[in-house]
């Protein structure tokens, strides 16, 4: 059977779920032949290992017409037994057999208010259409978290038995980090985008409430200062806020430095699918303080001290609890090593494989 996987995202943040997954396919299926779908920038980011995999440019923009129309038309033309798209992005139309990947429904359910009102909301509204579409046509979902599962049934009305729960997973690095220079030798880390459901701004309230107890602790956001890092670090700035650095892009080996020279990992999250940080932070033996909504006590379980994301106060004192007490930060760290024990990549593939061959064999 021929397989293509719509991995157009492969090299993005999501990316990480899709460039584990053909990863360790290749060990998995040796029968059946695999197309790998990548735009035309990331021809060469992943290479496969084994002959029944290739890679194929498929340069057609998320949520657009052409993804629509010349996608669908490529789709015909490439005829798989199966497509599984990675992301609910995709030609709507199209016929074939068919699974998708819904991670979250933050599109669907979020604003950031760094987008054209109008604009966000034109789009959300058709975003909303194609996700029901998509859930009603694929044959088989996937979901990432049982939080996310309860979400898609509850947002589109499709049977419980039409999809398949799948965890993701964290690897434990094995890249030698890098010093990473910091204006000060305490901090607690995040690390992720900044859009408004990511609660960035509460984190910096709550951790300038921190600095009366602690005066010298800083706080280290991560990541790509696009347009809503910006908008916080402007937050941040006017209000006068102390101790607060924004890393832009770091490469993985400054990334393992910060994670494991932290004294705290803290995730203030409104809305998750699954959230890998937390877990990455844990593979480096730093204690994570997490919000309590959505998927993120099904993923850490007794692995993290929880707050009310909604109430920097408690934020605070969630933070502070942790980075003042020795022993729970210690029993947080042995448990953490326990918690990402639970999840494993290869077990993410064979567990789709599983799906695809369902799929395969099914009439319809």
């Amino acid at each position: 059977m021929h397989i293509a996987i719509d991995a157009r995202i492969i090299n993005s943040s999501t990316g990480r779920y899709v460039e584990r997954l053909v990863t360790h396919l290749q060990s998995i299926d040796t029968k059946n032949t695999y197309t790998i779908l990548v735009r035309k920038k990331d021809e060469t980011f992943w290479k496969p290992s084994a002959p029944n995999f290739t890679v194929k440019i498929a340069d057609f923009d998320n949520y657009s017409l052409a993804e629509q129309t010349k996608f669908k038309k490529f789709l015909t033309i490439l005829a798989p037994d199966l497509v599984h798209f990675c992301m609910p992005q995709q030609p709507v139309g199209y016929k074939g057999k068919k699974v998708t990947t819904f991670h979250d429904l933050t599109l669907v359910k979020t604003y950031n208010s760094d987008k054209n009102w109008l604009v966000f909301h034109a789009k959300q509204a058709i975003g909303k259409w194609v996700f029901k579409k998509v859930a009603a046509d694929n044959n088989h979902i996937i979901t990432i978290s049982d939080f996310t599962t309860s979400e898609l049934i509850s947002f589109t009305g499709i049977a419980e038995e039409k999809i398949t729960r799948i965890y993701e997973a964290s690897d434990v690095s094995a890249i030698a980090p890098k010093h990473y220079k910091l204006p000060f030798k305490k901090y607690i880390l995040y690390v992720g985008q900044q859009s408004d459901y990511k609660n960035i701004k509460r984190l910096g309230d709550a951790h300038q409430q921190l600095l009366e107890k602690n005066p010298d602790l800083g706080l280290v956001l991560v990541g790509s200062k696009n347009a809503s890092a910006l908008k916080n670090e402007t937050y941040f700035n006017n209000n006068n806020y102390k101790n607060i650095f924004f890393t832009g892009f770091v490469d993985d080996a400054e990334l393992n430095w910060l994670y494991g020279h932290a004294t705290a990992y803290i995730f203030p999250s409104l809305m998750e699918g699954f959230g890998l940080p937390g877990l990455e932070a844990m593979s480096h033996g730093t204690p994570v303080v997490s919000s309590n909504a959505t998927c993120l006590p099904e993923i850490y379980g007794q692995a993290a001290h929880y707050f009310n994301p909604l109430d920097t106060n408690d934020i605070a004192a969630a933070t502070q609890q942790v980075i003042s007490n020795d022993t729970l930060r210690t029993r947080l760290s042995k448990q953490g090593y326990k918690q990402i024990k639970k999840y494993s990549w290869h077990k993410m593939a064979q567990e789709t494989h599983t799906v695809y061959e369902k799929v395969l064999k099914a009439k319809n």
